[in-house]
């Protein structure tokens, strides 16, 4: 028996100026794709939670509450990402108080951040993904210093305990095959399972221009750069 692919890494257009994806047509697809499961994970916010939940429950989809979360390290570094999904009410209710956190304390440039001590006692019943490329670890499996990814997974491993999977991406993008093949192996030394997501901001090929609309108003450039 086949175990049907479940997509864990969604932007709605929740994420704002970022995602193009809409509750009812995402739904609709996964209904129409045969997968049992849907996570929607926008980006620092958990504004669609409400009428995704709806939507999926009346297509006899199981929808999966997610956030795609800036993480801010200890260090000076910049923030990476973190996607966090929700597994029972404890987990709910810990996520959303990182996100409220996050928008009260944590703004940085108009973007809410977590800092990273704030997960300390606020993980339980919660499942986390490694962000694939744009998290700590795979930043530093991208820099070639596999020794401190080692030690960045070790230190994820103790907040996550038992519930921290390494993304594996294969979406064309620049450094992507580098990145899935180092991931592996530090997956096989530290015994840390990986799964395989998509990162999804468009559903077809044909919103792609729509898309990349939206992220250069956010980031302040045009189509041509």
């Amino acid at each position: 028996m086949s175990v049907a692919f479940v997509h864990l890494h969604v932007h709605t257009e929740y994420s704002l100026l970022n995602g193009t994806v809409r509750i009812k047509p995402l739904v609709k697809s996964v209904a129409e794709a045969g997968m049992p499961a849907v996570a929607v994970t926008d980006q620092c916010n958990m504004f669609s939670m409400v009428k995704f939940y709806r939507a999926a429950m009346a297509a006899g989809v199981k929808p999966l509450v997610g956030v795609d979360l800036w993480v801010a390290d200890t260090d000076d570094s910049p923030p990476t990402r973190l996607v966090l999904l929700c597994r029972n009410r404890a987990g709910y209710l810990n996520l959303t108080r990182l996100v409220s956190r996050a928008y009260t304390e944590g703004q940085q440039r108009g973007i809410p951040v977590v800092q990273h001590d704030w997960l300390d006692g606020c993980t339980d019943g919660l499942i986390a993904l490694s962000a694939g490329r744009a998290g700590n670890v795979g930043q530093a499996l991208l820099a070639k210093k596999p020794e401190h990814a080692a030690h960045l997974l070790a230190q994820w491993l103790q907040l996550f305990p038992d519930a921290f999977y390494l993304e594996l991406q294969r979406t064309g993008r620049a450094g992507e095959e580098d990145y899935i093949h180092a991931a592996i192996e530090l997956a096989v030394q530290m015994d840390v399972p990986v799964v395989a997501t998509n990162d999804v901001h468009f559903i077809k090929t044909g919103d792609f221009d729509a898309h990349e609309a939206r992220v250069c108003i956010n980031e302040s450039r045009t189509l041509d750069d």
